[in-house]
Formats: C-alpha cells, sequence, structure tokens
C-alpha cells in the first residue's frame, strides 16, 4: 500500500512560527514533524509516499528530498495553492495508483499503527478515530459496529488517518474541495468503516500544543524512542 501526507496547509494559526518555515517542518522532540511520520511508515514496511505541498513546499522538498535516508520513496504532488484536503489528494492520484492508499494529515502526532489499516468489503473508506481533545469536544462522527456514521450520541475526533479507495473520487474535477462532503456521502451508502485508536494522538495546530509536545517528547526520550510510546496524553 502507498501512503499520501498532506503537507500543503499554510498553518496560519501557528504563525509567526510558519511565516519563515512550513509546518511539516516544525521541530519537536529535536526532529521535523513530518520525520515521525515517515519512520513510523518505513517500519511498517510502507516505502512509496507522495507528499503534496504549497506553502514554502520547496524547503520539504529539500529537506526530505527522495526520502532515501529515511528508507522510504518520496514522489512529490506540487500545488500553486493549497487545493484542500480533498483537491490535494485528487491531485495526487495519479502518483497513488488504483489500489486503496493511506493517507495521513501531516501535522498530527500519534502512535497509530499503519498495519492493518485496510478497507473492507465494498467500502470507499476506513477512518481512524480518536477520543475528542480539549480543543474540539463535539467530535465528528460515529461509530457504530466498525461502521463510521454521521448521526448519533458518542461522537468521536477523527484522526486525520484514513485509508481511501480511489473510487471515492469518482466524478471530481480538479480544484480546490473538501474531502467531508465525499466521507459524509458514503458513510450514507454505508460505505466508510473505522476503528476506535486508543493511543496517542495530538493535533499540533498551534505554537502552545507544538511545544507542549516538544516538552513531552524530550522528557520522555530517555525512557523510550519518540516514535514508541512515551507517556504522553492528548
Amino acid at each position: 500500500m502507498k501512503a499520501m501526507i498532506l503537507a500543503a496547509g499554510r498553518g496560519n494559526r501557528m504563525r509567526p512560527l510558519t511565516d519563515q518555515v512550513p509546518k511539516p517542518l516544525l521541530e519537536a522532540g529535536g526532529r521535523p514533524l513530518i520525520q515521525y511520520h515517515l519512520e513510523r511508515l518505513a517500519a511498517a514496511d510502507i516505502r512509496e509516499i507522495v507528499i503534496n505541498h504549497a506553502h514554502l513546499g520547496e524547503q520539504i522538498e529539500a529537506a526530505l528530498g527522495d526520502g532515501s535516508r529515511f528508507g522510504v520513496r518520496i514522489r512529490y504532488s506540487p500545488e500553486q495553492t493549497a487545493l484542500e484536503t480533498g483537491g490535494g489528494i485528487f491531485k495526487a492520484l495519479p502518483l497513488l495508483g488504483p489500489d486503496p492508499f493511506l493517507v495521513i494529515n501531516g501535522d498530527i502526532w500519534s502512535d497509530i499503527d499503519p498495519i492493518g489499516l485496510h478497507l473492507a468489503g465494498t467500502d470507499l473508506a476506513h477512518l481512524v478515530l480518536v477520543e475528542n481533545p480539549p480543543h474540539h469536544p463535539n467530535g465528528d462522527f460515529i461509530l457504530t459496529g466498525g461502521r463510521v456514521q454521521t448521526e448519533g450520541d458518542r461522537r468521536l475526533t477523527f484522526s486525520g488517518v484514513g485509508v481511501y479507495s480511489p473510487r471515492l473520487f469518482a466524478g471530481c474535477r480538479p480544484g480546490a474541495f473538501a474531502l467531508a462532503p465525499l466521507l459524509r456521502e458514503a458513510m450514507a451508502q454505508g460505505r466508510v468503516g473505522g476503528e476506535h485508536h486508543r493511543g496517542h494522538w495530538l493535533d499540533i495546530g498551534t505554537p502552545e500544543r507544538l511545544a507542549e509536545l516538544d516538552r513531552l517528547l524530550r522528557e520522555s526520550s530517555h525512557r523510550a524512542s519518540p516514535i514508541e510510546r512515551p507517556e504522553i496524553r492528548p
């Protein structure tokens, strides 16, 4: 399975840090955020990776190169202006190929293991959901019996990690568009599976959360590798 890391966001909530450095290259625990994703994907034997970029994207290509020093092969999908999640994935489909692929938001940190993530039957998507963090208390979707739905009482937050079929994007056209409407349509058809990840997950969306992750990773470095399971809680 191939993977895509979404790295085209401007990172407005991270300003002024992202005025000079793209968000995926901001560091926590002594390494860029995107490096944690590359290492975890390589550990799961996922070697073919696509990275989209827009704002200061040349810095991402210069920093990561072809991916060989991380044990992976990176191909880039540059965007003149950010195409949002749906549009960015759609543009990269020729690089991702005809089979289901994994997508990871570049601005999260987690111990979600890509091994075992897959589509079941005729599903168009499989989403990893997590407990609602303090900054997103109402969650996004409902998980019932391994199926993801939009209506219900016990809402969870979408982690930004999912597996998608290229068929999810059938009928889409080039340009900027969101992913959520496509997922909701597939949910209405009963074609979205999911799972509840109960391990570590952080949305690194503000300078304060980046600083907190940096502190926690550095504190835990004497006990475990940062890509294992340090004692971090959302």
